[in-house]
């Protein structure tokens, strides 16, 4: 289906208000226990595993957090989705419409917001860096803030990220690192693969602590 076809699709319209209410339900009946810093008062940027993004959604909700979102039929309706919690979107991935979104993001942040990103979506492989974010920081002069998020209760969604669909009075893990400082002069492919190993780090962390 054609980007302009699903944007004014039935479905579009109402399948992302039904998950903004299922997930303020998931949300609102969660016991969430945080460990580090998730609030800076400054521009940072976030980044998290795709499978994980459901409840930090709830969690980060109208924080004037601007998010990387892709330009496809599925990314159209999270893009409604954050919508419904105050985020703001860029549109694009690394496999289409990369370099304007890195773009837009940039700009975002130049204007006060944080950004958010899962740098191994939106096609995978699952766990793997992709370099986008790290290029973000790097020309923004922001820190990578890693985190991730474990639920008690949930539903293992089949896809290529087996994507984590909380269910209602769930407890929650959210777990937040230092600040990942990547200088302009930093080698792209080295910081990445240091992301990558936090990432999966303060996920073990978060899935043990429940």
């Amino acid at each position: 289906m054609s980007e302009p076809l699903y944007k004014t699709s039935p479905s579009h319209a109402v399948l992302p208000r039904l998950a903004c209410l299922y997930l303020q339900l998931a949300g609102r009946t969660a016991r969430v226990n945080i460990t580090g810093c998730d609030r800076y008062a400054s521009p940072v940027i976030y980044a998290l595993w795709h499978r994980q993004q459901a409840m930090m959604i709830y969690l980060h909700r109208d924080k004037n957090l601007c998010c990387l979102v892709s330009k496809s039929k599925d990314g159209e309706y999270m893009a409604r989705l954050l919508g419904f919690f105050g985020f703001n979107c860029v549109r694009g991935s690394s496999s289409h419409g990369g370099l304007l979104a890195l773009r837009g993001l940039l700009r975002a942040t130049a204007q006060g917001h944080s950004a958010v990103i899962t740098p191994d979506g939106p096609r995978g492989p699952i766990y793997k860096m992709h370099p986008g974010v790290i290029f973000l920081a790097q020309k923004s002069g922001l820190p990578i803030i890693p985190a991730a998020c474990a639920l008690s209760r949930k539903r293992i969604i089949r896809s290529w990220d087996k994507y984590q669909f909380p269910l209602p009075f769930s407890r929650v893990e959210a777990v937040y690192g230092a600040p990942f400082i990547v200088s302009a002069a930093d080698d792209a492919a080295a910081k990445a693969l240091e992301l990558e190993n936090i990432l999966n780090r303060l996920t073990t962390e978060a899935e043990s602590a429940l």
